[in-house]
């Protein structure tokens, strides 16, 4: 008997391993990326001619209140639909989202530091969509898709002048945050 129990507990335990090896982590904030969207675009307008340190203050300080913005909608997607940020897909998601992102950070800190500011713009939208293209391996489809958006606007600004890079952001952080922050609300759960 004790055999059968023990073989019955294996059984549901591998169950339970395949099952979070395949579910996806569902809490990206439609929602709340159609309001980042809003305020990049705000963002881009108001950075648009500035000189180049206030520049990227502006920028760095819309990440900020982009990063506020995702955090408090992703929590209160994930406490509505009862999803973990403990979960193996949850961690395998921000592990993948958030290498990337550390590495912009730090790219940020040393372009500044060399008076390189041209090339961020490029940098930022290739990491950002590096950051979605590789987390999207543990997320819904629609993720590396919009990663894939970021990346190739990151490769445009490569190829224009400094001004045309900061409208490029705009519809970027913009335009791609609030395009695919409505699909991803429209078809999972806000």
């Amino acid at each position: 008997m004790s055999s059968i129990h023990d073989q019955a507990l294996s059984n549901i335990r591998y169950i339970r391993e395949a099952m979070e090896r395949a579910t996806a982590f569902t809490s990206i904030p439609g929602w709340g990326g159609v309001v980042i969207g809003v305020t990049a675009i705000i963002t881009a307008a108001i950075a648009h001619s500035r000189p180049p340190n206030e520049w990227l203050l502006i920028w760095l300080s819309d990440a900020v209140v982009a990063a506020s913005i995702s955090a408090a909608t992703m929590v209160w997607k994930a406490r509505r639909a009862g999803v973990s940020f403990a979960s193996k897909a949850a961690r395998r998601f921000f592990v993948a989202y958030f290498a990337p992102l550390i590495s912009a950070a730090v790219l940020t800190f040393v372009l500044w530091r060399e008076g390189a500011i041209d090339a961020l713009p490029a940098v930022w939208l290739l990491l950002y969509g590096t950051s979605f293209v590789s987390s999207g391996a543990f997320s819904i489809r629609v993720v590396p898709i919009m990663g894939l958006c970021f990346m190739i606007l990151g490769l445009a600004v490569c190829f224009v002048p400094f001004s045309a890079a900061n409208i490029l952001l705009g519809i970027g952080f913009g335009g791609l945050h609030i395009l695919f922050g409505y699909i991803i609300a429209r078809s999972y759960g806000g």
